[in-house]
């Protein structure tokens, strides 16, 4: 369940990078878009979770969800998707792909958690192929609204990094509570405070947001990127740890490019098959350990509450 749960969210959060793109391209504001998306895909997932008595909404008005809102959903799309005005998403998704190496980061120097030497080098190895897999489709024309946007990426990984690190205590307090809900309470949390960013910041002009393609960036992002994506993570991060879901940044760059030269025919290098080869041996050297657990069948603690959560 495990795997099957991981290479489904791999699947939809490699498109994602190309939706919120077509969003900002239609001339939605980004802060107001990203804030739209996951205020109404946690409104929507939270209000089934109360119907359905798997929580109460006093789970709303817990510090844990707000702060976990602020790293997961604020400072990563808030930076996301303002970066994503002047950088395209393939870049967008090679520096997003610095995730996993920020949590190894604050793990060993900054909560001094002594981390495997092969899961770092693993980090190193997927940047890098991550980095070829990308190089042979754009050109860069560096201007400052280009490094603004590049730097505000990594930044937002920082946030996204310090989010998933904090989840695991989040979930330790909330053992009873459904991952879903959990997920869903953090959603609205950040898409209130990207709202209210978008309000004291940007232009909202109603011609904008009833385009064809911003609405239907917007509905996939909710429905599919939010909803289902989201969901997917907070409960791999719940079965395994906080880098082996963080890892799907990795495979998004590989997810777009296939896209690419299936239905727009783009090129497709010799350079570009040993990025994803790159890729693939950096994902398995981070999760090494986590794997051969798995597939040992040894970590019992995992097994146990996957038969709860069914």
């Amino acid at each position: 369940m495990v795997v099957v749960n991981y290479l489904l969210m791999c699947l939809i959060f490699g498109t994602t990078f190309l939706a919120i793109k077509i969003g900002v391209d239609a001339g939605v504001p980004p802060f107001f878009s990203a804030g739209l998306r996951f205020f109404i895909a946690g409104l929507l997932l939270f209000s089934f979770m109360v119907w359905r008595r798997k929580t109460t909404i006093t789970l709303f008005f817990w510090k844990e969800m707000f702060f976990t809102g602020i790293g997961l959903t604020f400072g990563t799309f808030a930076t996301l998707y303002w970066a994503e005005q002047y950088v395209t998403s393939g870049i967008a998704a090679i520096l997003s792909a610095t995730g996993p190496m920020m949590i190894m980061l604050i793990q060993t120097f900054v909560l001094k958690q002594r981390g495997s030497r092969t899961a770092i080098i693993g980090c190193v190895v997927g940047v890098i192929g991550v980095t070829l897999l990308i190089l042979p489709s754009f050109s860069i024309v560096i201007n400052p609204y280009w490094m603004i946007g590049c730097i505000a990426i990594i930044i937002g990984e920082v946030f996204y990094a310090s989010g998933t690190i904090y989840t695991k205590h989040v979930i330790q307090t909330f053992q009873t509570v459904s991952p879903i809900a959990l997920n869903a309470a953090q959603m609205m949390h950040g898409g209130i405070l990207l709202l209210i960013l978008s309000f004291f910041t940007e232009n909202i002009e109603f011609e904008s947001i009833i385009t064809k393609s911003s609405i239907g960036s917007l509905i996939y992002l909710i429905i599919f990127g939010s909803m289902v994506g989201h969901s997917l993570y907070y409960w791999l991060v719940t079965k395994t740890n906080p880098v082996f879901p963080s890892t799907w940044l990795y495979i998004s760059p590989l997810i777009a490019v296939v896209l690419g030269v299936i239905y727009y025919h783009e090129y497709f290098s010799w350079l570009t098959g040993i990025g994803a080869l790159t890729i693939i041996v950096g994902t398995l050297l981070v999760n090494f350990e986590t794997l051969r657990g798995l597939l040992r069948g040894k970590s019992s603690h995992i097994q146990d509450v996957e038969k709860l959560a069914e």
